[in-house]
């Protein structure tokens, strides 16, 4: 613990290394989009016995939905599927046809049947607003820690480092989820965006905490140098961080286990998010305000804006 700042570049490395396969995939894949975000109908059903997807997609293809594609979710003997089609309005009489054709394989469990249409118009407004409500709360978190810790010397900073850890946790729920998109066929939904929300919302929360403990010992003279008052803070703070985060994944993988399928994504994008969020509080946020006050942000940035020598004239 003494020496936990000094590691910092290794515990940088090690969120370069976790977020590059997710960036990868949100670069090449992106997100895979549920009907929240892109429009149409998500139709989900139940049937008494298993069936094939195949079979579904046929006798959907079969009666003027050759768009329609079949995914099954929850345990294997839940005998559930997921229908993703274009706009289909219930009540309808090819709501009825195409009930009528799904129950001909084989008889359906009306209790299990979920129908959710959303129109392009409003998927469209639904994912400006997701982007703004992230970048509202990125705003608002930055004005708030600036004001909070405007007793320090560098009030900016501590809200620069908060939205650097919060960028980073976004960052990796995202990319996992583009992941689980890629290879799995996970979708997001609006409740995918709460969680996000979420999950910024406790990152700053568990950030704010070391800040202040750092702002106490600052102003308390507890150590030689900065960075000695950052390990001092963390050593307080981290008993607490992860009791408080380990009670909350508790809770998380009970109701990931033990809960709906309609909400298994939901619940998961907040437990990835808890975790990776008390990480960067720890061993991100309070590391980068050591590395500026060491000078190492600006030496590293300045590699980048430091002008190359002129070349010599020729004197031959």
């Amino acid at each position: 613990m003494d020496h936990l700042a000094g590691k910092r570049h290794l515990w940088f490395a090690l969120s370069a290394v976790l977020l590059l396969p997710g960036i990868f995939s949100l670069i090449v894949h992106g997100l895979n989009f549920g009907v929240d975000f892109t429009g149409g109908t998500l139709w989900q059903v139940q049937f008494e016995q298993g069936v094939g997807t195949e079979q579904i997609v046929q006798a959907l293809s079969a009666n003027g939905r050759p768009e329609a594609t079949v995914q099954q979710v929850g345990a294997a003997d839940e005998h559930r599927y997921q229908i993703r089609m274009k706009e289909l309005r219930a009540g309808s009489e090819e709501k009825t046809q195409l009930t009528n054709a799904v129950n001909g394989i084989a008889p359906l469990n009306p209790g299990g049947e979920r129908l959710d249409t959303v129109g392009s118009v409003v998927a469209s407004s639904l994912r400006t607003r997701s982007i703004l409500a992230v970048g509202a709360a990125a705003i608002g978190i930055l004005l708030y820690i600036a004001w909070a810790f405007r007793n320090t010397q560098r009030p900016m900073l501590y809200g620069i480092c908060a939205i650097v850890a919060m960028l980073h946790d976004a960052i990796f729920v995202l990319g996992v989820f583009s992941l689980l998109g890629w290879f799995f066929g996970v979708e997001i939904d609006a409740l995918f965006i709460t969680a996000v929300l979420t999950v910024i919302g406790f990152s700053v929360h568990d950030t704010i905490v070391v800040f202040d403990r750092i702002r106490e010992n600052l102003h308390a003279d507890v150590g030689h140098s900065f960075e000695d008052v950052v390990n001092y803070s963390i050593a307080q703070t981290l008993v607490r961080s992860l009791n408080t985060s380990l009670t909350v994944i508790l809770t998380l993988a009970a109701l990931f286990l033990f809960g709906g399928s309609t909400t298994r994504e939901f619940v998961l994008a907040l437990l990835i998010g808890v975790v990776i969020g008390t990480y960067s509080s720890i061993f991100n946020a309070s590391q980068l305000l050591v590395a500026w006050e060491n000078g190492e942000i600006q030496r590293f940035f300045g590699r980048f804006t430091r002008r190359a020598p002129s070349a010599s004239p020729d004197t031959a």
